[in-house]
């Protein structure tokens, strides 16, 4: 299935709807106002959160972990890296690896040496909106989530500094 993101989804207290490409609402992403660091919640329509992410602030990479019903189910990390980026991902759900160009939203991501999603900023028209298809028997909440971390990490401003 194909979802729709907003392109740079972090920002104080952004709230949007994640919709697959007939425009059907799936999940609502809202975030924290006030926060220190960057906290938003998953949550189905009827307003269940899902995951929640939360910077782990005070590294010298970015880091966020995600949990599901309070408990840590992921962490992911920003490598060192000079060229482009690369992350660690510890999860509960698999192993997880990012491959292909991040910085312009054309990407998959391979859990157990297999591509359960890719990112593509060109299958939608809209300047700030991306793509992201998910097999069907995957969990779609939570590797929304992590594509979410990944865009924060790549994208953010405030990360800018910390790119390699």
């Amino acid at each position: 299935m194909k979802y729709k993101i907003r392109q740079k989804v972090f920002s104080f207290a952004d709230n949007f709807i994640i919709k697959d490409e007939s425009d059907r609402p799936w999940f609502v992403v809202k975030g924290k106002f006030f926060s220190i660091g960057d906290k938003l919640a998953i949550e189905d329509l009827d307003g269940n959160q899902l995951f929640y992410i939360e910077q782990n602030l005070f590294k010298l990479l970015p880091e966020y972990h995600i949990f599901q019903s309070n408990i840590q189910v992921a962490k992911v990390k920003k490598e060192l890296t000079f060229f482009k980026p690369k992350f660690s991902i510890e999860s509960k759900f698999g192993e997880y690896e990012v491959n292909g160009d991040i910085f312009s939203y054309s990407f998959q991501v391979i859990k157990n040496k297999r591509i359960v999603a890719t990112v593509n900023k060109k299958w939608f028209t809209f300047a700030d909106t991306y793509g992201v298809n998910i097999i069907d028997e995957e969990n779609h909440p939570f590797l929304l989530t992590l594509v979410i971390v990944i865009d924060q990490v790549v994208h953010d401003k405030s990360n800018s500094n910390n790119s390699n």
